[in-house]
């Protein structure tokens, strides 16, 4: 590759990836969440700019990540060199976010970025405004989609106009780490956005019957096509090898041993009102007591943080429940990760959640308890059974049961559903994944919600500063304000 100025090095894998794939016109990078793809995006994209390929690029991702993209990927590894105007999608859209957007529609000699979040896709002015962009700038746009299972149905709406929205583009890029979540039929849509050339079918039921043996089922209400196996996977696999990369994290030796990665959620309507409400309440209390102690601080801030996490205990001991977006990421991001995974959450009930949820979607032996209401004699066999077995995929538990002593290294993913403030407990349970016995680098996700104390917690627990120290005089305020 020609004289190109990294940002931040790359690791072995990613120049590997930059080196095959920069140039291409279409191209799918297939690696393991922890592996570092939204750098080799980015330095491709920075690539093309360099070479006077591109002026422009849209990166759609899930609600999850996409601000993610603005606020770290793109400051952390875009070239210094390169003056780089990014705006991103919101809704409602503000007069602020419309002015923003408005202005990188203008070409100049900078690279424009548009980020958007893909689920916006579904409403038709989205797809207008990304359009219009990208005919601003006369298709010298590269398109990219972050964790592209997001469009494996070839069906939906947001699958069908980012389709549509990519063919006014010249490069396209997916960027997933797992590109079959339920079966190889999910590579069809995902390729299509690349490409309708690329797999040799325009019509996804031609695809159907090349890769699947189909039967065709009439139930009382409608008739419909049944999968009962797949073939012709190898063909499959040698088609996409041109135009595609595929690293996971076993084959990266020189990843750190541990990645950190956030993934962010919005309050419901309800969630935050009751938010705001139990805000104010918290701060007029604390302001009339004559001496603020720790532990009354940290009663409020886990007041607070039970509303971001779905609920509320009343003061009568009643528990109160409100819709909330943890759920639907937990489930978005199991999607993309493989092998096994142990899930962390706080409270009791979530558990219990998580494990209904996790048995309807995999299945009741794919998932297993650890927590206090946990059987003494079945603890043990749970842990073997995790360590050994392959039908247990998901250990749920709770880190102040579950975070100290154990042997979980089965798993190279570790998903905080919740964290508690506890710096100790936090690291403990860190470790039960990450000891003697690991053989991979490890993969820490916090699922956080923005704009609350949750943001604060995970930030101070990533900075190992311990909360209760810190909670005391007037630092109060800036934990709960």
């Amino acid at each position: 590759m020609y004289n190109f100025k990294f940002k931040t090095k790359p690791y072995d894998h990613q120049l590997k990836a930059l080196e095959n794939s920069w140039q291409k016109e279409e191209f799918a990078l297939l690696m393991d969440m922890g592996t570092g793809k939204s750098k080799v995006l980015i330095d491709t994209i920075a690539a093309l700019y360099d070479a006077g390929k591109i002026d422009s690029a849209v990166i759609f991702a899930p609600k999850g990540v996409y601000k993610n993209w603005v606020a770290k990927e793109l400051p952390a590894h875009m070239p210094e060199h390169i003056e780089c105007n990014i705006a991103y999608w919101a809704s409602p859209l503000t007069v602020a976010h419309k002015d923003s957007i408005r202005a990188i529609w203008i070409p100049n000699y900078d690279l424009h970025i548009f980020v958007m979040n893909i689920e916006a896709l579904s409403s038709g002015k989205a797809e207008e405004v990304v359009t219009k962009f990208i005919r601003s700038h006369q298709g010298k746009t590269l398109i990219a989609i972050d964790e592209s299972t997001v469009i494996k149905n070839h069906s939906a709406k947001r699958t069908k106009a980012s389709i549509r929205v990519s063919k006014t583009a010249k490069y396209k890029r997916i960027l997933t780490g797992s590109p079959i979540t339920k079966s190889p039929l999910d590579l069809y849509s995902q390729f299509l956005f690349l490409n309708e050339e690329l797999l040799g079918f325009r019509s996804y039921y031609a695809f159907c019957s090349r890769y699947a043996d189909m039967v065709r089922r009439t139930s009382s209400s409608h008739s419909y096509n049944q999968i009962l196996g797949f073939r012709n996977l190898e063909e499959l696999t040698e088609s996409i090898q041109p135009f595609s990369y595929r690293v996971t994290k076993d084959e990266c030796l020189d990843l750190p041993d541990k990645n950190y990665i956030k993934r962010s959620i919005e309050l419901t309507p309800e969630q935050k009102k009751m938010y705001n409400q139990m805000k104010k309440t918290a701060v007029a209390l604390l302001d009339d007591m004559e001496m603020v102690t720790a532990n009354a601080v940290i009663t409020q801030l886990l007041r607070l943080h039970q509303i971001s996490c779905g609920f509320v205990n009343t003061d009568d001991g009643n528990l109160v429940r409100f819709k909330n977006n943890r759920m639907s990421e937990l489930l978005s991001i199991l999607e993309e990760v493989d092998g096994k995974v142990i899930i962390w959450a706080n409270y009791r009930h979530d558990i219990m959640a998580i494990e209904m949820e996790l048995a309807r979607a995999y299945g009741p032996s794919s998932v297993a308890t650890y927590f206090g209401d946990t059987d003494g004699e079945a603890r043990q066999d749970i842990v073997e059974r995790f360590q050994t077995s392959e039908d247990l995929r998901f250990f749920i538990g709770q880190p102040r049961t579950g975070g100290y002593g154990l042997t979980l290294t089965a798993a190279k993913t570790v998903i905080y559903y919740s964290n508690s403030y506890d710096l100790e407990v936090r690291l403990q349970s860190e470790d039960r994944a990450h000891r003697i016995g690991q053989t991979s680098s490890v993969t820490y996700i916090d699922i956080v919600a923005e704009k609350t104390v949750d943001e604060k917690i995970v930030t101070a627990l990533r900075k190992k500063i311990n909360i209760a120290t810190q909670v005391l005089g007037e630092n109060w305020k800036k934990w709960l304000i």
